[in-house]
């Protein structure tokens, strides 16, 4: 049985070290393709593959297709739409994640964008706190959580909608749950994105919806681009002064954000919440694990294709 670790962007080495030692000690071999330049090295190194392990590398049509051998491929984090899902099923390949294994990296870096938003981007300049702020915090999975859970440390009054979670699990975790996306961001000074990209999600983040925020509002996106809906969230900036965007996702319209909203956004040059040592050494080991225990006892608990 062959692992391929397949990592344009490479693990650190106490991560690749995990690894190894999760696939040795199951008896089964690993091969590692890292800082691949193009994606014919991609295809060559498949071949062979029984298990592939990826970070935010693309497994579409064309990948399965070369991987003849592969049962399962794992992404390395919470995200996986840069795995062809349709295409996976169709090749009777199992596509799985690693939910919460980077959930305090990105939640930490939310927090750490909400006080940069509220400290004037750190210009000298006198900002505001965020004790006694109302924290929105929309989607309340993993991250959501550990959103709150830090929050709850800076004194924030905390709020959450998901239609899919329970009001019980929100207050429990010390959260006041709202029952429709509207209430929150007109409650609430400060929203938190962890929504996915999905068909009903994209572009769902517009101006009728940011619109709502309170003066001063605040909107943090450590989720994914694609829900924005950037050229009304720009109409909307424009129209309302008091209002700020920050996000560890470059928007699409970056240049056009930066040129019009000096002060007021701020993104980071590549997609960050899950960058950190621990992180990533979590989130390899993991997918090491899951691909062990999907040979050896059939497990499929985390697959995301059907």
């Amino acid at each position: 049985m062959k692992v391929l670790v397949a990592t344009e962007k490479p693990f650190a080495k106490v991560a690749v070290d995990g690894i190894r030692e999760e696939v040795v000690k199951a008896g089964y071999e690993l091969a590692l393709l890292e800082k691949y330049t193009n994606k014919q090295q991609l295809l060559d190194a498949v071949q062979d593959a029984d298990a592939i392990i990826i970070r935010s590398d693309v497994v579409d049509a064309e990948v399965l297709d070369a991987a003849k051998q592969l049962k399962i491929v794992v992404r390395a984090g919470a995200g996986y739409d840069n795995i062809d899902l349709a295409a996976a099923t169709a090749h009777q390949v199992v596509a799985m994640n690693t939910p919460g294994q980077n959930s305090n990296a990105v939640a930490e870096l939310a927090l750490g964008l909400m006080v940069y938003a509220v400290r004037n981007l750190y210009n000298g300049t006198s900002g505001t706190e965020l004790k006694g702020k109302k924290l929105g915090i929309h989607a309340f999975g993993n991250v959501g959580r550990n959103v709150a859970r830090i929050a709850q440390g800076f004194g924030m009054d905390i709020y959450a909608f998901d239609a899919y979670c329970p009001d019980d699990a929100m207050i429990q975790a010390g959260v006041t749950p709202v029952h429709s996306a509207e209430e929150l961001y007109k409650t609430c000074d400060v929203v938190s994105l962890h929504i996915p990209a999905t068909d009903e999600t994209k572009n769902s983040i517009n101006k009728a919806l940011v619109g709502l925020m309170p003066k001063g509002g605040v909107l943090v996106n450590t989720a994914r681009k694609e829900v924005i809906n950037e050229t009304e969230l720009i109409a909307l900036m424009q129209e309302r002064t008091d209002l700020r965007y920050v996000t560890d996702i470059m928007p699409a319209a970056d240049a056009k954000f930066r040129e019009l909203f000096d002060g007021r956004y701020f993104a980071t040059p590549k997609k960050m919440g899950a960058q950190t040592a621990e992180a990533n050494i979590n989130a390899g080991i993991a997918a090491a694990k899951q691909i062990v225990d999907f040979f050896v006892n059939g497990n499929t608990r985390f697959q995301v294709n059907k």
